[in-house]
């Protein structure tokens, strides 16, 4: 992966382009809104009105692949998981009942299959909305949420649209056994130039302090970083136990943001009742960034759902990530 510095001018013509293109869309906005305070007014849902488009002719790069994202299922029954050491990006968010559900996004590699794969949440829209028309690899969404994928600014393909794409394994059971095939949604990797998320990556930042463990608890679910000098990586551990992928490798990210953020109910319930969370990812917080061993306290600024996230110090530096795979953990702020 490389810095973003030479991909930020086709990454705003591409969000441009791509926000032109929206209506309004008066019932979805009703549909997806809720008294728990109003979403910003481009959350990625497609439900906005914009400026007249662009008579400017859009450079090469705004036609250039996009990331895929894949919805990661991520209960106890679920794991070991297939593909996710690949990712370049795993988004973490808590879900319905205290538990966590992954996202991962994938640009400079594409394994051979991906899973299990499961449905889709609200707040992966706005959350998505910082690339130009992601493909977003699902296995559903609640009834009433699927209008607003099917609006919002991306590739929408679950296993009804993409058939071929997707697999059952015998190695789980239901519901935690379908798989995706990546090349058979995506068949060029997309390239390092479709991440733009604002992730920067260089030597470290001044200061920090020395960390090699960090523990993110949601009500039902826990993720543990513990840095190896050795590998000079984070380890993963979920729910207590080290976390691997089916074919044994130890999830290791070489950074890992812990971002501190609103998480707010949405409209929408699972089949128990349980109300969705909705992960604020648009505005302003704190983080802590995990990296070499050290962990940094730092900002974090997202001003609207177009931009990708920008980290500084206290001294408004921008920070940069290691070289590698990074996780972000999205935990509710105090």
């Amino acid at each position: 992966m490389v810095g973003m510095a030479g991909t930020e001018q086709g990454a705003r013509t591409r969000r441009a382009r791509t926000a032109a293109a929206l209506l309004t869309v008066t019932g979805l906005f009703a549909a997806g809104c809720t008294g728990h305070g109003t979403p910003p007014a481009d959350d990625g849902r497609g439900q906005f009105r914009t400026a007249q488009p662009s008579t400017s002719e859009p450079s090469a790069e705004a036609d250039g692949p996009s990331v895929l994202a894949v919805k990661i299922d991520n209960v106890r029954a679920a794991r070991p998981q297939t593909g996710l050491d690949a990712a370049d990006v795993v988004y973490a968010e808590q879900v319905e009942g205290g538990l966590s559900r992954l996202m991962a996004v994938y640009a400079t590699k594409l394994p051979k299959a991906v899973g299990p794969v499961r449905s889709a949440r609200e707040s992966d829209l706005e959350l998505l909305r910082q690339f130009h028309e992601p493909t977003l690899a699902f296995s559903g969404a609640q009834g009433k949420l699927m209008p607003l994928i099917n609006q919002a600014p991306l590739v929408a393909r679950t296993p009804e649209k993409a058939s071929g794409a997707y697999f059952r394994g015998t190695d789980k059971v239901l519901p935690h056994n379908l798989y995706l095939r990546p090349k058979r949604l995506v068949p060029a990797t997309p390239g390092a130039a479709a991440l733009t998320n604002g992730f920067r990556y260089g030597p470290a930042p001044a200061g920090g302090s020395k960390d090699t463990s960090e523990t993110v608890r949601y009500p039902a679910a826990r993720f543990t970083f513990t840095w190896s000098q050795s590998r000079e990586r984070w380890l993963v551990s979920m729910d207590g136990a080290p976390d691997v992928t089916a074919d044994g490798k130890r999830l290791a990210p070489a950074t890992v943001v812990v971002q501190y953020v609103k998480v707010r109910k949405s409209a929408f319930h699972d089949f128990l009742g349980n109300n969705t969370p909705y992960t604020v990812t648009v505005g302003s917080g704190r983080a802590k960034v995990l990296r070499d061993g050290r962990a940094y306290d730092v900002n974090w600024k997202r001003a609207k759902a177009t931009d990708g996230t920008e980290f500084t110090t206290k001294d408004g530096s921008p920070v940069n990530f290691a070289e590698g795979q990074v996780w972000v953990v999205f935990a509710k702020a105090s």
